[in-house]
């Protein structure tokens, strides 16, 4: 009789399977948004292979290329050029957040698909304009969350919705954040437009306040709220005078309520979430922890989450999978189109919200 493979054992056939693939030939446009280490330092599993940099700071693009050894050569000052030297099949953005606009404008009429780093655009207006711009050329629109490769959401995914071990949800607590991007290190070129409110269309709302709004309408397969509340909060002034560093949005659905957190006051580096049903709950304390109750008077128990699985494990193996594979990308799953529409709606209902001190109807605010 054969013994069973082991995990490890299924992992290796996994990986010898995976290289076997042709690499993507990808592009990568912007080094400003520190995300981009990433794919910089990324393990080499022969999935992608970077053909070209769009990053008109020579000396940026210069430092990165002594900490991650890439050739200069790779490096353009502009999306002409880089176009102009390369075909890529897929680009990959890592610059501000209203660049990503940009971004699409290029390359989707090439038919080119895109992955941005997360949020997908700035407002509803760049993020209409992107998915008509996406529809009209049949490309892909993906969006990259760090959360999208938790191994607990993907079981915490499967136990809420699928396996049904907390009754129906009724409420979902999201925090996410850290100390401050000052406070944490983050470089000049970063902070020059994450601090920026026209860039990145805020600042804690938008910088973390999208990973809560993009979990919840992925739990939620796509239900729009009824209304949205925020309030924003500025209190580091001193180091963030343009825009806040805090904000609380509470989302009202029919049924259910979500409350995001998202904050550059955490004490600690954050992404957690915690889902209640009307019979128990999931806590999901980081990539791999979780806490899970069911019964009460059995009380919680603890579970250890095993990575996604080998091919869909990252943004880039995803990002293969999805352009050389035809992988099908879920609607309303984390990187879809769909979802990310509605995440910029959220985040806009949530501005305006915080600027008026009014709760925003979702009907009357996005009329047609």
């Amino acid at each position: 009789m054969e013994k069973e493979p082991t995990e490890s054992e299924e992992q290796k056939a996994q990986e010898v399977s995976y290289y076997a693939g042709e690499p993507l030939k990808v592009a990568i446009v912007g080094l400003t948004h520190t995300h981009v280490h990433w794919i910089l330092g990324r393990e080499k599993w022969g999935d992608i292979e970077i053909v070209g940099i769009v990053e008109p700071n020579r000396d940026l693009a210069l430092q990165y290329s002594k900490q991650h050894g890439y050739s200069m050569d790779l490096v353009h000052d502009s999306m002409e050029s880089l176009y102009n030297s390369v075909k890529p099949e897929a680009v990959t953005a890592f610059n501000d957040i209203y660049g990503h606009l940009e971004v699409v404008e290029f390359f989707a009429p090439k038919g080119i698909p895109i992955m941005v780093e997360k949020p997908l655009a700035v407002n509803w207006e760049h993020a209409q304009k992107m998915a008509d711009l996406a529809t009209k050329h049949q490309i892909q629109l993906l969006t990259n969350y760090e959360t999208s490769w938790y191994g607990s959401h993907e079981k915490a995914f499967e136990w809420v919705n699928k396996a049904k071990k907390v009754g129906p949800v009724q409420r979902m607590v999201f925090h996410h954040g850290h100390p401050g991007p000052i406070e944490i290190g983050c470089n000049p070129e970063f902070l020059e437009w994450l601090t920026d409110p026209v860039l990145n269309g805020g600042g804690a709302l938008t910088d973390f306040g999208c990973y809560g709004a993009n979990l919840a309408t992925w739990f939620l397969n796509g239900q729009t709220p009824k209304k949205v509340t925020a309030i924003t909060r500025n209190y580091k002034p001193q180091k963030y005078p343009k825009v806040d560093d805090d904000a609380t949005i509470v989302l009202d659905y029919a049924d259910k309520q979500v409350i995001i957190q998202a904050s550059w006051n955490w004490s600690h580096n954050r992404k957690d979430m915690e889902i209640y049903g009307t019979s128990g709950y999931v806590f999901c304390k980081n990539g791999t922890d979780m806490e899970v109750l069911e019964d009460e008077k059995a009380g919680p128990f603890t579970y250890k989450a095993q990575g996604l699985p080998i091919g869909i494990h990252d943004p880039f193996a995803y990002f293969n999978q999805v352009v050389n594979h035809n992988l099908t990308v879920e609607p309303y799953g984390v990187s879809s189109l769909e979802n990310n529409l509605l995440v910029t709606q959220i985040l806009e209902a949530a501005k305006h919200s915080a600027k008026t001190g009014k709760t925003v109807v979702w009907e009357d605010f996005f009329k047609s």
